[in-house]
């Protein structure tokens, strides 16, 4: 249980990647000040962890919806948690916004919901890590922890993005970058065994 915790608490913190959003949290709320901030971070938080629990109740139902089988999502959902992952250790985030929808959605009055909770912090990458570690999920004890880690990580968002300008002063865009490089790389690994995971789920690679 330990290991399944720690496991679930790693993979949705990871990919989440609060500390990365960082760059595009002060673009979006730039001319704002602390009090404006607050609630921005707030809604922030709040969508993106609403959003990753809802999916995760709902995966299973969209699996037999579509007649799609864990091992074939655990396949897709490690390699688009691979490439989000080199996306990390590029320091780049093109999966999930561009600065072209940057420069857009920073002239809507809000921009908590998108792009900054969906897809900024609770992508398509984040969405997948759910949705897999739901699918390993053997007992009810293991589901409530995928959903105290969903709960965890909604508060490292709001705290991320609370300190986000002493946090940004301090790392500087350097450090923001190895920060990120460094968690795109175990990701990287947990993506290799999802990936792996599938395959043997399907049958095409022999079990340990």
């Amino acid at each position: 249980m330990l290991d399944f915790a720690l496991a679930a608490i790693a993979s949705i913190l990871f990919v989440v990647d609060p500390p990365g959003a960082l760059p595009t949290y002060l673009v979006m709320s730039q001319g704002a000040n602390s009090a404006k901030r607050r609630p921005t971070a707030w809604r922030v938080s709040l969508v993106a962890t609403v959003t990753l629990a809802v999916f995760g109740g709902a995966s299973n139902i969209l699996c037999r919806l579509f007649g799609l089988t864990m091992p074939a999502f655990q396949i897709a959902g490690g390699l688009i948690l691979f490439l989000a992952a080199l996306d990390m250790i590029r320091a780049q985030r093109p999966t999930r916004e561009g600065p072209g929808e940057i420069c857009e959605d920073s002239e809507k009055p809000d921009v908590a919901v998108t792009p900054l909770a969906v897809p900024l912090l609770a992508g398509p990458a984040a969405l997948s890590t759910v949705t897999i570690l739901m699918s390993r999920a053997v007992s009810w004890a293991e589901v409530a922890v995928i959903y105290v880690a969903i709960l965890l990580t909604g508060m490292v968002i709001y705290v991320t993005l609370r300190l986000a300008e002493p946090l940004s002063r301090g790392l500087g865009k350097t450090g923001i970058q190895v920060f990120s490089s460094v968690l795109g790389l175990i990701l990287a690994a947990i993506a290799v065994q999802s990936v792996l995971d599938g395959l043997t789920g399907a049958r095409l690679l022999a079990g340990q």
